[in-house]
């Protein structure tokens, strides 16, 4: 029997949320300054990465649901803990500066909306107030159920793109076939699209909310949580296919939007959100700054707690320290604290007068950098039969899960050899 929709849209959980969370200002600033400054010149990566990105938050699900514990934890077990704790800590320093970088956006956003009278670092403490508060008094879900709507306003990029002069033929070529430059500033983009594509924030997220949901489903214990079901898993693979689709058709909309409206017409460096703004002018007119703000604003308060939520997780999980964010702060204030900390420095960061769109651009490199070697003791732990049973990798996950590990690696090596030329 075939099922109804809405029967379909409640199978919709983490990998929905992942998804989502994925388009944060982060990705926006990123996909803008990249269309603006290259044009159609990286629009294949849209399409190149989706694969990747499913089949590696597959991944990271499957391993949460077979093993019924995170991420950190699982790959602690297995490999060495200094090895893993230089990874966790990496992942620490990306998400906390990621954090601060989507703090600076959400007040940019405000900012926009109040036509300059505010000034953008004034805005963030009240930005970093606000997203505590849901942390520390409501569920995450309480979060998303209020401001994902906010986040509808990224389909402004959809629409434009059709009131655009977009050349069809030179768009479709550059969607279907990859066009590579060796220089230093196409590389640092290229690491920059892959990062805030396939984050390591991400995989941490995606298994702990697992985790969260089998909890929530009353199996408290790990023996219990262990193992999963072949439709259970099916599932969980609709959700994450689900959600990185949604993530990668706004990507593929902010580049073509950009490149149509800004680099087209030779404003290749976006420096302000006025300025990345400007690419909705064709559908919103005076008002595209309304719009933008609003992406701003709705993909910054979903993304910034599963920021810090899963250093969080990845530190207690590595820590082997209880607490998610279920439990009361009051009943686990250590989990609570590294949630708040990550939070106070990324406002911290915004005081000492970072350049919001440029921390955006910025954040997306670091997490290009710091992913292939999480990528590869993830790749390897579920390809592991000891922990995985019959639910380790092969065939297509085994091939693109290697292949989003090694794209990503040649990439990061790649702008390290340029950077060093450049300098020499």
């Amino acid at each position: 029997m075939a099922r109804h929709p809405r029967s379909w849209l409640r199978l919709l959980g983490p990998g929905l949320i992942t998804g989502a969370s994925d388009d944060d200002p982060s990705g926006i600033g990123t996909y803008s300054q990249v269309g603006s400054q290259f044009g159609y010149g990286l629009l294949w990566t849209a399409l190149f990465t989706f694969p990747l990105m499913a089949a590696v938050q597959e991944l990271c699900a499957r391993i949460a649901l077979q093993t019924g514990v995170g991420l950190g934890l699982s790959l602690r077990r297995k490999f060495p803990t200094s090895l893993v704790g230089v990874c966790v800590l990496a992942l620490l320093l990306a998400n906390t500066f990621n954090a601060g970088a989507d703090l600076g956006a959400i007040a940019a956003g405000g900012a926009l909306l109040a036509r300059g009278r505010l000034p953008v670092v004034w805005l963030v403490p009240p930005a970093a107030l606000l997203i505590l508060a849901f942390q520390l008094f409501a569920a995450y879900s309480t979060i998303f159920r209020i401001f994902k709507w906010l986040t509808l306003a990224l389909f402004a990029y959809v629409a434009t793109a059709f009131f655009s002069s977009a050349d069809l033929r030179r768009l479709v070529t550059a969607t279907f076939i990859p066009h590579l430059e060796l220089n230093q500033a196409y590389i640092t983009a290229l690491v920059a699209v892959l990062g805030t594509t396939i984050s390591p924030y991400l995989f941490f997220w995606q298994a702990s909310s697992e985790v969260d949901e089998m909890k929530r489903a009353g199996l408290h214990t790990e023996a219990h949580r262990r193992g999963v079901k072949l439709s259970e898993l099916r599932v969980a693979r609709y959700d994450i296919i689900t959600g990185m689709l949604f993530s990668n058709a706004v990507m593929y909309f902010i580049i073509l939007t950009t490149a149509a409206v800004l680099h087209a017409h030779g404003k290749a460096d976006i420096q302000t959100a006025d300025q990345a703004a400007a690419a909705l002018r064709p559908l919103a007119g005076p008002f595209a700054f309304l719009l933008f703000a609003a992406g701003l604003i709705g993909t910054g308060i979903l993304a910034t707690p599963i920021l810090t939520g899963s250093a969080a997780y990845a530190l207690k999980e590595f820590l082997r320290l209880p607490g998610n964010l279920e439990d009361k702060p009051q009943y686990r204030p250590t989990f609570y604290s590294i949630i708040v900390l990550s939070t106070v420095v990324g406002v911290g960061m915004n005081l000492a007068h970072l350049d919001p769109i440029r921390a955006l651009f910025v954040t997306s490199v670091i997490n290009g950098m710091v992913a292939p070697p999480l990528l590869l003791l993830i790749v390897l732990l579920g390809a592991d039969r000891s922990v995985m049973g019959q639910r380790t990798s092969a065939g297509l996950s085994l091939f693109l899960t290697w292949t989003a590990t090694g794209v990503m690696a040649l990439a990061a090596l790649a702008l390290l050899g340029t950077t060093l030329i450049a300098r020499s």
